[in-house]
């Protein structure tokens, strides 16, 4: 709906009033006098009526009305799937050049992820306020530059590729925290932009990555109790969404691929194999911290590295690390260190992780472990 809206009004702010305006309405209206035939459509064509009015009655009526499209929409004029890829539209919108990488991402997040301020700071480890403010800035930023609300030209798209690649991958990961509408979206986009952009091999590689990782979705809970990887039912894994993800990998590499997003998908399909080559698994680790600087990488990296058996050469790649409000980093620390029988300072971890943990399944995690110890 808010990509809808965003195209047909230019303005994000508009459009996320309209849509609220929408659901009011329909939740007014709806009890008494039931779902109409055409759910979706009706909320568009009630969102884009009430923009509408709200123009006509601002005092710069008469500068305004007459950019829109139509003095009212019609159930006609909306189709019940709305346009089938403008949700991509407007990621490429929110990803333009004229503003900043982490502005492009946080914005799409907000705008088409449906997340909340609080949720998106997380994914970017700031705060709440530094996260409001940026989305104030890029908001400003796209009705100052009129920045049009659609998928720019063919030539332009690699220069907004790497953010909107990062883009899909958040909402996929929000949606694998335990929001599967959000994962299920992300893939249905990362399959639209690999037919847009079928020659690049990142394209394919996050399509890989988030595929494999989806294959294991059933298998990451039973119940409100998260289960690691290494004790999953493999039966409860997806074998066609596994195999989809391995031919998207194979088509990545076949293009030359080695960026991030496909050695990403390499890994997690290592993972997925019956004896998990684990030295392999670090050295790719060791390849994407060169490519990304990144410490959650190196993070993941270290327990690689644990894994293949040096636990205590994990540790000290840890504890080199500058992520302290970081829940991970914790329950990290915190196994290393049960591993090497520092029980105490294991214990002190995983009350710092459990401190930051915002989910069930990672509260209930982090108990057991404390009472394990």
């Amino acid at each position: 709906m808010l990509a809808s809206l965003a195209g047909f009004l230019g303005d994000l702010d508009r459009a996320e009033e309209a849509a609220q305006d929408a659901f009011a309405v329909a939740a007014a209206r709806w009890p008494a006098d039931g779902v109409p035939d055409h759910p979706r459509a009706w909320l568009v064509t009630t969102a884009r009526n009430r923009a509408i009015d709200r123009i006509r009655r601002e005092r710069t009526l008469a500068e305004k009305i007459h950019l829109l499209p139509a003095p009212e929409a019609t159930m006609d004029e909306v189709d019940d799937t709305v346009i089938k890829d403008e949700r991509l539209e407007l990621i490429f919108t929110c990803c333009h050049p004229a503003l900043a990488l982490e502005a492009q991402v946080a914005l799409t997040l907000r705008a088409l992820g449906g997340l909340e301020t609080a949720e998106i700071a997380r994914a970017f480890l700031v705060s709440e306020e530094t996260m409001k403010r940026r989305l104030t800035r890029a908001k400003a930023k796209i009705r100052a530059a009129s920045i049009p609300f659609a998928v720019p030209d063919e030539r332009l798209l690699p220069d907004r590729l790497d953010a909107v690649l990062a883009i899909i991958y958040l909402i996929y990961n929000e949606g694998y925290s335990g929001r599967v509408d959000l994962g299920a979206e992300a893939i249905r986009l990362g399959r639209v932009l690999a037919g847009l952009l079928a020659g690049r091999p990142e394209v394919h590689g996050l399509l890989a990555l988030m595929l494999i990782h989806q294959a294991r979705q059933r298998a990451r809970f039973d119940g409100d109790d998260l289960v690691l990887l290494a004790d999953q039912d493999r039966s409860l894994w997806d074998g066609a969404l596994l195999a989809a993800g391995r031919a998207a990998l194979d088509r990545a590499v076949e293009l030359g691929g080695d960026g991030p997003y496909v050695l990403q998908a390499a890994i997690a399909s290592l993972q997925t194999r019956e004896r998990v080559d684990w030295p392999r698994v670090a050295g790719l680790y060791r390849r994407l911290v060169e490519l990304t600087g990144s410490s959650v990488v190196e993070l993941n990296g270290a327990v690689a590295v644990a894994e293949a058996g040096d636990p205590a050469a994990a540790l000290r790649a840890v504890d080199r690390l500058d992520l302290d409000d970081y829940l991970y980093f914790h329950s990290t620390r915190g196994e290393l260190l049960r591993r090497l029988g520092r029980d105490d300072e294991a214990a002190a971890a995983y009350r710092r992780a459990l401190g930051l943990a915002t989910t069930t399944p990672e509260r209930r995690f982090l108990t057991r472990r404390l009472e394990e110890l």
